[in-house]
Parts: structure tokens; sequence; C-alpha cells
């Protein structure tokens, strides 16, 4: 032996067996796994060693291997790298933490890695001042964090603490690990309070002043999933005033996807009043019309999702229309090609109608009905997008300067086959429009004409619907039975000889209105089959304000009458009918 080796240490057998071993493979670069068998083997041997760069050389290979093949090991892998993660030379700490970190990419290896206890070693080189060991710890439990089981874990082990600290680190590289691993615990309520008592808020608004759009990106995807809960946005409002601004800020310059993120976090804080109002005020409403108008499909969703929550806010029907966004809005119904970008466009619409007292034929004469006829013609319109234009309908239509376009434009042809659908709120918001065109039928000869002609047509026209609601010896919703019974009498009601007798005539309409007249009340099948229990509730189309027997104005469906009283409606209904057809009789 040469002298300048005389003071380092003797590698025992199986040391210089395992490092021959590994030169061999690596000078060959033989095609095998080193998560088992004889290489690993090998690389257990040198991290267990007690010659400090045998155990440097085997966090290196651990790190270099994982970072080109990151399959699911076993315990047997990664025991040896959660030894040397807690060895007290850095530069193996920080070899180590990586080979973790490219390993938890793999659901698998994530789940074992903290099953292992992984965590404490990590959270112990997150408060290390090595700026290189933060890095790889901070970046490893932000991988591990993505996985479910992997959070309440995280939560518990007393990781939030520094990783809040860490993100107001200097070096951005940390701020961005640190800041993507907050975000990954935002995906569930439990864990965004938790993060919320750390005092992550102050921390994440704080780093909206940034302008790394990385950073930006993980922090408002973080505040955006904070903002979907109500006492979160309670929070923000009540201790962060910069907030909207900084938000605005972001979607007039930030890069694209920061832009999106930024809007939806405007959306989730337009679920309150307050921010509704707050958004216009600052100046929001500017800076989502040009994203409305992207190429990117995106933007267009998360503008149009905003600009639907602003728009519920009566206050702020007038900056919005004095925008210039309507014509933008009813084009995108059709131009879009986007099922979000439909529904969102149509509810906003819908919204801007029911707040707005002043005349609406500017909707009209913008092309609405011409763009929801198209839509509703298209065979390849989705579901959800017909519900939400049914639903639009069931509100447009009550207003006195849209009903006649509604019936000019030939909607009671498409209606008619929704009151077929299985989706009972769509039945009945198609049904609502067409009752209330039907109350048009005594003041409007082309209304009595137009409900003529549908009444046996397409697919079996108004009778065949009105007949199957009306049927009293099968179980049917108390909603859609209430709406057939008051179409029935709006037709009696005309005074059309035409509609008079089309009703008269059915086999089966009055004989089974009498029936429910009589009933008192209706069959247990019928109660278990209100639609009171569907999902979502039941949107009310106010068909029905000023006559005693529908929902009050306003009333969006979210609390019903109880069973009893709708049963006593449908008998009243009903009995008011049979006493409409004896005077005709007369």
């Amino acid at each position: 032996d040469s002298p300048n080796r005389e003071d380092e240490p003797l590698l025992a057998d199986k040391e210089r067996q395992a490092v021959n071993i590994l030169v061999d493979l690596f000078e060959r670069r033989a095609p095998v796994s080193f998560y088992e068998g004889e290489p690993l083997k090998a690389l257990a041997t040198l991290a267990y060693s007690d010659i400090n760069h045998l155990q440097l050389s085997a966090a290196t290979a651990f790190s270099e291997i994982s970072e080109m093949d990151a399959r699911p090991v076993s315990r047997e892998a990664l025991e040896p790298i959660l030894y040397l993660l807690q060895s007290p030379d850095i530069k193996v700490q920080h070899s180590a933490s990586a080979a973790l970190g490219n390993l938890a990419v793999n659901v698998e290896n994530k789940l074992l890695i903290v099953r292992m206890g992984g965590l404490e070693p990590l959270i112990r080189q997150m408060l290390s001042p090595n700026i290189d060991a933060q890095i790889n710890s901070v970046g490893c439990i932000t991988n591990l964090a993505t996985a479910d089981e992997n959070k309440m874990r995280i939560a518990k082990s007393g990781a939030l603490l520094p990783l809040i600290r860490l993100a107001r680190s200097r070096e951005i590289r940390v701020q961005r690990n640190a800041a993507g691993a907050l975000l990954n615990m935002t995906h569930s309520i439990e864990h965004r309070q938790q993060l919320i008592a750390a005092g992550a808020v102050p921390v994440l608004v704080e780093l909206l002043a940034s302008d790394d759009p990385e950073l930006q990106y993980y922090v408002t995807t973080a505040l955006s999933n904070i903002a979907v809960d109500e006492g979160s946005r309670q929070l923000l409002r009540d201790t962060q005033p910069s907030l909207v601004d900084s938000l605005i800020h972001f979607v007039q310059t930030s890069t694209t996807k920061v832009q999106c993120q930024a809007i939806l976090t405007l959306r989730n804080l337009a679920s309150d009043e307050e921010y509704q109002l707050q958004i216009i005020k600052a100046g929001g409403l500017d800076s989502l019309l040009p994203q409305l108008q992207s190429g990117y499909d995106l933007l267009v969703v998360s503008a149009s999702a905003c600009l639907r929550n602003l728009s519920i806010h009566p206050d702020n029907e007038e900056p919005i229309l004095n925008s210039g966004v309507l014509p933008l809005l009813v084009n995108l119904i059709t131009q879009s090609g986007n099922d979000e970008v439909q529904c969102h466009v149509i509810s906003a619409l819908r919204n801007l109608v029911a707040n707005n007292e002043a005349d609406k034929t500017p909707f009209a004469e913008a092309g609405l009905f011409d763009h929801m006829k198209i839509v509703l013609s298209d065979p390849r319109s989705s579901e959800v997008v017909i519900g939400e234009m049914a639903a639009a309908l069931s509100v447009f239509v009550l207003d006195e300067s849209l009903w006649p376009y509604i019936l000019s434009s030939g909607f009671l042809e498409l209606l008619v086959p929704l009151t077929r659908s299985h989706i009972v709120e769509l039945q009945y918001n198609a049904c609502a429009t067409i009752s209330s065109l039907a109350g048009k039928a005594s003041e409007s000869s082309d209304a009595c004409s137009r409900l003529a002609q549908v009444w046996d047509k397409p697919e079996g026209g108004m009778q065949s619907y009105l007949a199957a609601f009306l049927a009293v010896d099968e179980g049917m919703d108390p909603l859609l039975r209430s709406v057939a019974i008051w179409t029935v009498m709006m037709l009696l009601e005309s005074e059309s000889p035409d509609l008079v007798q089309l009703v008269l005539a059915h086999p089966s309409i009055i004989k089974n209105i009498d029936k429910i007249a009589q009933m008192g009340s209706l069959s247990e099948a019928d109660a278990r089959l209100s639609a009171y229990t569907s999902d979502g509730g039941l949107r009310s189309s106010r068909a029905f304000d000023g006559d005693g027997y529908g929902p009050e104005d306003g009333d969006l469906g979210d609390e019903h009458d109880d069973d009893d009283d709708i049963y006593q409606r449908l008998e009243s209904m009903a009995q008011d009918v049979v006493a409409l057809v004896q005077n005709l009789d007369r």
C-alpha cells in the first residue's frame, strides 16, 4: 500500500466484494434491477457500513438509479435508503432524500415510505440550515402528500409548521417545493382546516407578491381550494383585504396557467354575496371579459364560471350588462363547443334575466333564442347542457318581453320530447315552460294555434305526457302531476274552442283529474317517488307565481312543502279543473 492511503479505513471483505460487484455492474451497464437480489444486497452492504464514503457512495447510487428507475420497490429496498436518511453527514442525507423523492412519484412507494416511518427523518431534514437538504426533503414530502392516505399522517407528524416556515424561504426552489406540499394538503376540508389552524393563509396570500409563475400557480391553486369552504371565505374576507386585487392583477398579467387558477379562486370567492360585489367594484369584470374570448378552453371555462357566480347578485346585473358582454355570452352558447362553458353561460344569462327588472328585449335581439334553439336541436348536445337550457327557458318564459320570442321560435316542438326525459328535473322544467306558454293562450291566438299543433306530435305530443302524468294507477312525481293539472286548467281557460275540444275529447285526461279530485290523498307509492328527494333538488320555474298553487316567487327549490300539503294542493287544483269542466258543459 502506498503511504497516502495508510489513514484510510480498511474495507471488510464483504464491503470490498460489494464494491467490486457494483463497479462491474455500472461499468458493464448491465440491464439489471438494483432493487432486488445481488445488486440490492451490495448496495445495502455499503449503506450499513461504518465507513462514511461507502455510505455516500450507496446514497449517491440510490439517487442516480431512482432518477432513471422509479418502479414500485419492496421494504427491503427502502430500508437502506431510510437508514442513510438518518446519517449525520449532510451529503449522505441529501442523496438519500433525493432517492426517496424520486421513488415517491410511484403511488405504492409513497405509501410504503410513510408506513415505514420516512416522515420523521424528512422533517428533521426540513429543519436543517442546508438549502439542498431543505429542497430535497420538502420535495419528497410534496410527492408523498399527493396520496390521500398520507395526508393525515403528514398533518399529524408536525410537518405543517416547517412547511409554512420554508414557504417564506429566500431560496425560490425551497419556496416552490414548500408551496407545492401545502397545495397538496388542500384537497379535503379536514386538511384545509388543519392548514388554516397552522397559519398557512397569511403566508399563502403573502406569496402572491412573488413574480415566479410556478410559485404563483401553487399559491393561487391552494387558495382556490381553501376558498371552497364557506368558513374559509369568511376568514379570507375578514383578514386578507388585498386578496381580490392580487388575484385580478394575475388575471391581467400572469401566465395562462396562473390566470386560470386566479379566476377559479375569484369564482369560489364569488360564492358569497360580499365577494360578488367586491370583485365587480375592484375591476374584476374588465379582467374577465378578454378571457371569455381566449382561444384557450380552460380560460374560457374559468371566466364563464366566475361570471356565472358574479351574475347571481342583483346589484351586479347593471354593470355586467353595461360592459357589453351580452352578445359575447350569447355567441358562446354555440361557439364554444364546450359543455362547461355552455352551462356556465346559459346560467349567467338566466341570472341576469331573473335579476333584471328592465326590458329584456335586448337578450332576444342579441340572438339568445336562436342560439339556444341550435343547441337544443343538436342530437350531440349533452344532457347536462340540455338540462341547463330547459331550466333557463322556464325562467325566460316568465318575462313578458321574452315569452313571445320563445313561442314564435318553435321551442314547443323541442320541449315536448324533453317531457319524456329520464331526468325528473329536466322533465319538470320542460313541462313548466309549456305550462307557462299555455297560460298565454287566453291572450294570444298564436299561442292557441301553436299549442294545438303540438297536441299529438312530436312523439305523442302534449296529450301523451299529460295523460301519463295524470294516470292515478301508477306512481308519479307530485310536481309533474301538479304541472300537468295546471297546464290542463290553462288550456281550458284559454276559451280556445280547438284547445278546449282537444282536452275534453281525450279519453283519460279529465277522467283522471276527476279521480284525483276525489281521492283525498294519493298513494304511498306516489309519496315515495316525490321529486323532493331527487339529487340536487328541483329548480322552481315560478310558472305558478301568484296563482295560490305554486312556489313563492324567488323559491329556488331548496325547501319544499310537506307531502300532505302538496297532495292537498293537487286535490284542490283537480277540483278546480272539474268545476271548470262542469261550467263549460252548461
